[in-house]
């Protein structure tokens, strides 16, 4: 079934490039399904590629577990490393993780990314015309080598959103004044909003979350949060501010009203459901030891129907998951992340070009 799905787009223009760079513009079109039988292998040979973000010139930043490198990345071309984010300390599930481009990346030039530092988690950003100055706008979450979370994003109101893990204490999510275990909302600088939030100085957003993956957001501004349960159980959460989703008290679906439930459930062999993107009505999220891609269809009022499998066992573990500015569809594998099994072409970016539509029109 081919389905035109409306992608809201601004022209933007801007000076591109590490150094000097041209002068061009980008125009996000309107967007069609990805195709899923025409992929672009974009980049092979890398180690845990983890975060992922677009440029407006249309290249990907990607951020590489446990190497520290942020490589930019365009398809037909070798991958650059752009930098090298300092102080990183990968071990287990630790190390260089999310990555977020500014919204007003035109005027400030601004990356943003979360990694594990010797002593906790932290936030930082740089410059990618100066990636040497980097700035840590986060620090003290804590670390472990499971649960770290890590994944960030920049929501429709041009805040900054991070998943961050239990760390492998439970307590931890339940507890207010931790920020583990927990969805944080910040300014661009880590500071909290003046508004919006629901705790009064507080970076908390969400509570009672176990290990947090994926963060996206609809067209009506309604965000969604992939997460991993223990040993039943992972899920997909409606987040709504102040909302709590239940860890450790509740794994899955609980109806007890002290609780939002997920909007969908699956078996944690069938998922590990990690990063997530929506387009149009439809919420991808990768997953790591389902090996598959799951396609879910979103109600328009926070609920969601039945998930649809994509990619079953054709690149083994998926980590990632992003729509890019011209509407195809880019995903990261993991199997070399430990739990995997690399072929020799691991670890891959690979892209999905918008599917043509059938009055030929893209």
């Amino acid at each position: 079934m081919r389905r035109r799905i409306a992608f809201p787009g601004v022209l933007i223009t801007l000076t591109l490039g590490i150094g000097a760079g041209a002068v061009a513009s980008a125009t996000p079109a309107a967007a069609l399904e990805p195709d899923l039988d025409n992929p672009q292998v974009v980049a092979t040979g890398l180690t845990v590629p983890w975060g992922l973000g677009f440029l407006p010139d249309g290249s990907a930043l990607v951020a590489e577990r446990n190497s520290a490198r942020v490589l930019q990345l365009r398809p037909g071309a070798a991958p650059a490393t752009v930098a090298t984010v300092n102080g990183v300390a990968p071990a287990g599930e630790a190390g260089l993780l999310g990555l977020a481009v500014s919204p007003t990346f035109a005027q400030d030039r601004y990356v943003y990314v979360y990694f594990t530092a010797a002593t906790d988690n932290r936030i930082a950003r740089f410059r990618l015309d100066a990636p040497q100055n980097q700035a840590v706008i986060l620090s003290g979450l804590a670390k472990a080598s499971i649960h770290d979370g890590g994944r960030i994003a920049f929501g429709p109101d041009g805040m900054l959103y991070a998943g961050v893990g239990d760390a492998g204490n439970t307590a931890n999510s339940q507890n207010p004044q931790s920020r583990n275990g927990k969805i944080l909302r910040m300014r661009p600088d880590g500071g909290v909003p003046a508004s919006g939030n629901p705790f009064p100085g507080s970076l908390v957003y969400s509570l009672g979350h176990r290990n947090v993956q994926g963060l996206a957001w609809d067209a009506q501004g309604r965000m969604y949060a992939s997460e991993f349960g223990q040993n039943t159980w992972d899920e997909v959460n409606h987040i709504v501010a102040g909302g709590n989703y239940g860890w450790p008290t509740v794994e899955g679906r609980a109806a007890d009203a002290r609780f939002r439930d997920p909007i969908v459930v699956w078996t944690t062999a069938e998922a590990s459901p990690s990063g997530a993107t929506i387009d149009g009505t439809t919420l991808y999220v990768a997953a790591l030891r389902g090996q598959r891609m799951w396609s879910v269809p979103l109600d328009g009022a926070g609920g969601a129907g039945t998930p649809v499998p994509l990619l079953r066992g054709r690149y083994g573990r998926l980590r990632t998951a992003e729509r890019a500015p011209d509407g195809s569809l880019w995903i990261t594998t993991s199997n070399r992340d430990g739990r995997g099994s690399p072929v020799a072409a691991d670890d891959r970016v690979i892209r999905f070009p918008a599917r043509a539509s059938s009055d030929g029109e893209a």
